[in-house]
């Protein structure tokens, strides 16, 4: 599939362009001759992947809150996009809990000022929102969730990106149904990958741990989740929103998500962390008396499957090796950016595309 050639020259609008999934998807772009936009708030962490890599060079950065609508609709208006792509989030389950009332207004409303301002604006042609895996009212049975399956998330993170999900339904049967544009969803699992920084997740607690030499602490060793690495959600997002652009009839709501094999517990995935990355690396399980989360989570992804002919490109292994490898560059100093490009481009070539690094 030549998502290259569709987005050169496009302008693409990402909203939560400075976080870890935002900061992979703009270089992306970049590579693939977009005109890029972000708007968001600052880098949410510091040091942040945003900055490290440069990726604020070849874009317009427009540091904004999504819950303030006059903001957004002025950078609607100011560069006219034809691709949204809508990221930006309070994404941690966590920080949920300590902040319902700011996770709600910025995962819902964010979400409805991002749609209003979708519908003020002419020649948008595809419009993504990216929402979790989290969303579905989880039985914690043993097989995967299919997009038909109800929503209602546990937690406040879970719960508002369900909501957000509403949103986006009444904004399609309302408002973009007859007129356009092409609007999805993307319900993806849990991303990994180099550069991301964030509190309370297993792979960045991973690297501080290695880069401290310390041990590992896992608060919930034998949760299982649907794990990939961060290029298998992007390039799919990037895919949905080319294939309805060009035909609506392809726009819905779509999960993304590893192999059957892939989705494997917190334990496995610290103990494939630590045999790639060496040096006597080791975990251990430790209580934390944390609020509730889930214990096991998988997706069923036939429909994106059927729809697109897609299926994942990494392994596990792989994935966490990717990870692995770019934090390698970064412990040492070295040129993330360029290791971005790399896997990247290595990345596309498995995914059918050309795979040039510029």
């Amino acid at each position: 599939m030549d998502l290259r050639s569709f987005y050169k020259g496009k302008r693409v609008l990402v909203t939560g362009h400075t976080g870890f999934k935002g900061s992979w998807l703009c270089r992306i772009l970049q590579l693939f001759g977009a005109e890029v936009t972000g708007y968001s708030l600052e880098p949410p962490t510091d040091p942040s992947l945003f900055a490290v890599a440069g990726i604020a060079r070849e874009m317009q950065s427009f540091t904004g809150d999504v819950r303030d609508m006059e903001g957004l609709l002025k950078v609607f208006e100011r560069t006219r996009p034809e691709i949204v792509l809508h990221l930006a989030a309070q994404p941690i389950v966590w920080e949920s809990y300590r902040d319902p009332v700011g996770t709600y207004s910025t995962n819902v409303m964010g979400t409805v000022h991002l749609l209003e301002a979708v519908r003020q604006t002419p020649g948008i042609l595809s419009v993504l929102n990216v929402t979790t895996d989290k969303v579905y009212l989880n039985r914690e049975w043993l097989w995967g969730y299919r997009e038909d399956e109800p929503l209602d998330g546990y937690d406040p993170y879970s719960n508002s990106k369900s909501c957000s999900e509403l949103v986006t339904h009444s904004y399609i049967r309302s408002f973009f149904q007859a007129n356009g544009p092409a609007v999805s969803t993307a319900r993806a699992g849990n991303v990994i990958g180099g550069g991301d920084f964030a509190a309370d997740r297993i792979v960045p607690d991973c690297v501080r741990a290695a880069l401290a030499k310390e041990k590992i602490v896992l608060r919930n060793p034998n949760s299982t989740r649907p794990y990939q690495h961060v290029l298998e959600p992007l390039f799919a997002y990037l895919m949905i929103a080319k294939e309805q652009a060009e035909d609506p009839g392809k726009a819905g709501f779509y999960n993304v998500g590893p192999g059957e094999a892939d989705c494997v517990t917190n334990g496995k995935l610290a103990e494939l962390f630590c045999t790639l990355w060496g040096e006597g690396l080791s975990w251990e399980a430790k209580d934390m008396n944390g609020p509730h989360e889930a214990n096991f989570l998988k997706l069923d992804c036939s429909l994106l499957k059927g729809t697109f002919g897609w299926k994942p490109v990494f392994s596990i292994e792989e994935a966490v090796a990717a990870t692995v490898e770019w934090s390698k560059v970064y412990a040492v100093g070295g040129d993330v950016r360029k290791m971005m490009d790399t896997q990247i481009a290595r990345y596309e070539k498995l995914f059918g595309g050309n795979g040039d690094v510029i």
